[in-house]
């Protein structure tokens, strides 16, 4: 009995390893891999791609700009949503709910969607600019924003607005307003009750949630490198650039490294803002209010109004771009997709790049899945030892994707792990990045299963897998299907890396996204604008599950 018990402790010991030797192969290995190409590019200690990176200008203005960017973007996002919040936690209005459900859709589309949406929208081939050439007989596009530094902001903004709104409307819905209602009694005006009611009560989470866009906007590699193009560049750029397009290997590495310190300094601060950003308790419904003046009656209207321009039109623009041409139906970019074209440039077909995607999002997802759960079972265990786990399994989130697919292309190339070649080096990318995500999906539903049915299965004779097969793991089902679509979704849109390693037989919709985008020639580009549509739309169904399960209290995204 007693070697039994050994061996159901040693295969316990094994299987709560596997998520740790997931993280340690294949996220680990890589960025020690990139640190040692930085730091010892022959072998030997040689600072000279740091000192590269001091001395030019060009690379100090890189830096220079990606942190005024972010900044930009960041204080674009919080004016924005700022006033949104505080009408969504004060009234109460119809379709509110749904409002600030939908408002999320941007942010978990793939970047390079929500390029092609603003490329539609805004761009010299767009809605608006088609508009404006027809109601003043113009010849030329009057908007010039396509490869601006305008559109880059706007776009930061459309997908980094849902992130401010959510935590700035949860932390203000939670506190009272008899502070602000004292002050008008007293004879404050509206300008004094923002700056010395309103804006002091909701510091903590202005500051927790800036610095959460500013971290998104600082890694942004997508919408950057598609409307930005070569005149603007970023760190996330131009690693890629130095190590595809050049092929300079230690300056790439010493980039990444300078990317993840940066990276990581920016998580030390959002942490620490997040440790302030306590709710002291939840009344919701007791402070929330109809409207009754028609003041607040406007407040609302143009609250509703804004968020449908900035967060639905560009992607109402996306579909009827890919739908419509010169006003006439046209569909040749969906009939087209099953067609080998020399658009992509990877001899393979938009359709047979959509089969790759859903194949790998399945693997990915399964993976992520079965690893996720086994993690969060171990931290749920709460101990000490689990307690410094529990961070080590977030770290791929304070890492770029640009960095992770660097990484596996320089760390990934010999015996026994020469991946770099393997269709399954996309999968198994793409389940690093979702593990974060299903675990935070999965752990909260497994807290608060009672501890008592655990004990009382015990005290009946139930081993613990047993334990975990009937009691836990159902229980858990909501936060499982949760994490299960966050990895598909994660999956299906992730480009960053996807762009290091895809192979010309295995590329993804995103990577055929932007290669046709980038591609000169009317037919490619509806073909990416199909392959978006299609993209925004399995991306949008994923979404839907996970906001309808969320609404039951799961996952702490």
């Amino acid at each position: 009995m007693s070697a039994r018990k050994s061996a159901l402790r040693y295969a316990k010991g094994l299987v709560f390893l596997l998520p740790l030797a997931f993280l340690g192969v294949f996220f680990v290995y890589p960025l020690l891999t990139l640190f040692d190409i930085s730091l010892r590019p022959d072998g030997a200690l040689d600072l000279s791609a740091f000192a590269r990176l001091m001395t030019s200008d060009y690379y100090l203005n890189t830096l220079l700009f990606t942190v005024y960017q972010a900044l930009v973007s960041t204080v674009a996002t919080l004016a924005l949503a700022l006033p949104c919040a505080y009408v969504f936690a004060r009234y109460r209005f119809p379709g509110r709910s749904l409002l600030l459900s939908l408002a999320t859709l941007p942010f978990v589309l793939p970047t390079v969607v929500v390029a092609l949406a603003f490329s539609a929208v805004l761009g010299e081939r767009g809605l608006l600019n088609d508009m404006l050439r027809l109601l003043f007989s113009l010849d030329e596009a009057p908007l010039q924003l396509e490869r601006t530094l305008a559109i880059i902001i706007i776009a930061h903004v459309f997908y980094n607005f849902s992130v401010a709104l959510r935590i700035m409307t949860g932390y203000w819905s939670s506190l009272g307003f008899h502070a602000e209602e004292a002050a008008r009694c007293l004879g404050a005006n509206e300008l004094a009750v923002w700056r010395d009611i309103r804006l002091p009560v909701i510091r903590p989470a202005l500051l927790s949630a800036g610095a959460l866009v500013f971290i998104f906007c600082f890694t942004s590699f997508g919408v950057v490198l598609i409307l930005g193009g070569v005149r603007f560049s970023t760190l996330e750029v131009q690693i890629y650039y130095q190590a595809v397009s050049i092929f300079n290997l230690p300056l790439a590495a010493a980039l990444s490294l300078v990317q993840i310190v940066s990276m990581l300094v920016l998580l030390l601060v959002y942490t620490a803002s997040q440790r302030r950003l306590h709710l002291p308790h939840d009344e919701r419904s007791a402070h929330s209010v109809r409207p009754h003046t028609r003041r607040e009656r406007a407040a609302i209207a143009i609250t509703v109004g804004l968020m449908s321009i900035l967060l639905f039109a560009p992607l109402a623009a996306l579909v009827w771009r890919s739908l419509f041409l010169a006003g006439h139906l046209d569909v040749s970019g969906y009939t087209s997709l099953a067609e080998k074209t020399r658009a992509s440039l990877l001899f393979t077909t938009p359709l047979e790049a959509v089969f790759n995607s859903l194949r790998f999002a399945l693997i990915a997802a399964s993976a992520a899945l079965s690893l996720g759960t086994v993690a969060s079972i171990m931290i749920k265990r709460g101990d000490a030892w689990t307690r410094l786990v529990d961070p080590l399994f977030m770290l791929p989130l304070a890492t770029s994707a640009v960095t992770l697919g660097f990484g596996f292309i320089v760390a990934l190339d010999e015996p026994p792990l020469d991946l770099r070649s393997s269709w399954a080096i996309i999968p198994i990318s793409h389940a690093l990045v979702a593990l974060p995500f299903v675990i935070r999906s999965v752990l909260p539903s497994l807290r608060v299963i009672p501890p008592s049915l655990g004990e009382a299965a015990c005290m009946l004779g139930a081993q613990e897998f047993a334990r975990l097969r009937t009691i836990d793991l159902p229980l858990a089902s909501r936060g499982l299907v949760v994490g299960a679509t966050f990895a598909f979704t994660v999956s299906m849109g992730e480009f960053g890396a996807s762009l290091f390693v895809a192979q010309r037989e295995s590329v993804t919709i995103p990577v055929v996204i932007y290669r046709l985008f980038g591609h000169p020639g009317l037919a490619s580009y509806r073909q990416a604008l199909a392959m978006s549509v299609i993209l925004m739309l399995v991306c949008a169904g994923g979404f839907l599950i996970i906001e309808r399960l969320r609404g039951a209290g799961v996952g702490e995204f």
